[in-house]
């Protein structure tokens, strides 16, 4: 049972980054539906899901290749999207007078979408490293990671229902601002824990 406690713990840790991108997605859609909150929470979750295994794999084999890089990869993801989100935010002014505009294109991209996965879920990806060197169960792991991932995100983007209707444009700027600073905590966390 404690180890149990012990991966709910770290799963609603590592998804508080996938919830605040799940909220930022959610604001840049004009008519927010089950089907758009299922398809953020199927792909964060099993991302989610998937970096742990990996970790667990490599963990020990690629320890110290992956531990110093893996922050600057989530904060280059991140800010890239983020960046991309405001410019064209600022580009569109008039976008607020449009109910159904979202200055980043589809928020629902599948190509966008799977880099956020990836961005979102590198300290999973260490998070497996360390779970490989304590004796807790992979597939325990792995599914309850994944299905707290899942739920979170799903609320998340149901959440942000409408919080971005009227002011679109300003509220995509907030979610690229968010998306940042979910980077750069990531590498002030990582520089912070080297010293």
């Amino acid at each position: 049972m404690p180890a149990l406690i012990s991966v709910v713990l770290v799963a609603f840790a590592l998804a508080m980054d996938a919830l605040a991108a799940s909220v930022s997605i959610g604001i840049c859609i004009p008519r927010v539906r089950f089907r758009h909150a299922l398809k953020v929470g199927l792909i964060f979750g099993s991302f989610q899901a998937a970096m742990p295994a990996a970790g667990w794999y490599l963990g020990r084999a690629f320890r110290d290749v992956i531990q110093p890089l893996d922050h600057w990869l989530a904060f280059v993801l991140l800010a890239a999207i983020g960046g991309h989100m405001i410019r064209d935010a600022v580009i569109n002014k008039a976008a607020d007078d449009d109910p159904d505009y979202c200055p980043i294109g589809d928020p629902l991209d599948t190509r966008r979408l799977l880099g956020l996965g990836v961005a979102t879920s590198i300290d999973a990806l260490a998070a497996g490293i360390s779970l490989s060197i304590e004796a807790v169960s992979l597939t325990l792991s792995v599914l309850v990671i994944g299905v707290v991932t899942f739920l979170i995100c799903v609320i998340g983007v149901l959440f942000s229902r409408g919080l971005g209707r009227r002011f679109r444009r300003r509220a995509c700027m907030i979610g690229g601002s968010v998306l940042i600073l979910i980077g750069v905590k990531i590498v002030i966390e990582h520089l912070i824990a080297g010293i």
